[in-house]
């Protein structure tokens, strides 16, 4: 029986903002770079209050190595007979409908599915995510890190097959659902995200202010190395003025748009992305500036100025020409 450790808001106090249906889902995937694929996904799918209305799981034959058995314990002869993604791409479709999707590290498990269903030439019905490691940051929950088996111990739930999809969605669905009781509680603003679909990559992408190939917004397209920025690096951002030409920027953590398609944004616009931060860095993009990631970090030791997701994409609109020589 799981422990609930936060106080139930009682249904006067229960903000009239808040959604009214969840699907937990987990997947296990092949690996974690873009061209990886789902071998496994389960969705517990959650009323507006969090309690659980019924669950579902499948494997899915990634058509190639499983990858890190050793891990997800799903062989090749395992997956042999399971369905295709697009043999399964419906019945997912219905437990993911008209729901936020609530996962832990949501960014990856909304990559992965909107990516299979682009190559399956279709949508994902999602327009919203929850991930549930921003959620106990919200929270400020006493865990020693963002672990899902940390998350699970402070709510009490007991975990009996880590990095099986079902368990994974179950242990999560118990821990989410206090966390919410306890956002309702204490009128915790919860960190949803919007969720773009996506759309399969076909031909060659031409990176230029007057970009004219086939890359829509919301497209997939394979990791790729990027041109070298044109323009010499001119310095920090400084707050209220322009972007400019050559500067370099860098993103941490979950974004609203496809990562991909910001730094698509950035590239077009003139300025260097930068995949680390160091001192040259002029700007540091994140949702999450209090998270304790790498880059966040270096950026308070460096005095890297940041800014929010929301606030580039309005920098974005006008950026200043880089000095002529």
């Amino acid at each position: 029986m799981l422990e609930d450790r936060t106080t139930a808001a009682p249904d006067a106090l229960w903000p009239a903002a808040y959604p009214q249906g969840y699907a937990v889902v987990d997947v296990e995937t092949t690996g974690l770079a873009r061209d990886d694929r789902i071998i496994s996904a389960a969705v517990y799918r959650l009323d507006a209050r969090g309690e659980v209305e019924d669950h579902w799981y499948t494997t899915v034959n990634p058509e190639r190595d499983p990858g890190p058995v050793w891990i997800h314990g799903l062989t090749s002869e395992a997956l042999e007979g399971a369905p295709l993604f697009q043999d399964i791409a419906e019945e997912f479709a219905t437990r993911l409908a008209d729901r936020v999707l609530v996962a832990h590290n949501a960014v990856f498990d909304w990559s992965m599915i909107a990516r299979e269903y682009a190559r399956a030439e279709r949508e994902a019905p999602v327009r919203q995510r929850l991930c549930t490691i921003q959620l106990s940051k919200e929270l400020g929950l006493p865990l020693p890190n963002h672990k899902l088996e940390s998350l699970a111990a402070h709510f009490g739930v007991v975990q009996q097959r880590a990095h099986h999809a079902l368990d994974d969605a179950r242990v999560l669905a118990e821990a989410f659902r206090p966390s919410l009781h306890a956002a309702a509680s204490k009128g915790v603003r919860l960190p949803l995200l919007e969720c773009r679909p996506l759309t399969e990559w076909s031909g060659s992408p031409h990176i230029g202010r007057q970009s004219s190939g086939g890359y829509q917004p919301g497209s997939w397209r394979p990791s790729r190395k990027r041109p070298s920025c044109p323009y010499p690096n001119p310095g920090r951002y400084e707050e209220g003025k322009r972007l400019k030409q050559g500067m370099r920027v860098a993103f941490s953590g979950d974004t609203s748009i496809d990562r991909e398609l910001l730094e698509d944004r950035a590239v077009e616009a003139g300025l260097h992305v930068a995949t680390s931060l160091s001192r040259l860095t002029s700007l540091l993009v994140t949702n999450d500036a209090d998270s304790g990631t790498s880059k966040t970090v270096k950026a308070r030791q460096y005095g890297t100025p940041v800014i929010d997701e929301a606030a580039f994409g309005q920098l974005l609109r006008d950026v200043e020409p880089a000095a002529e020589d």
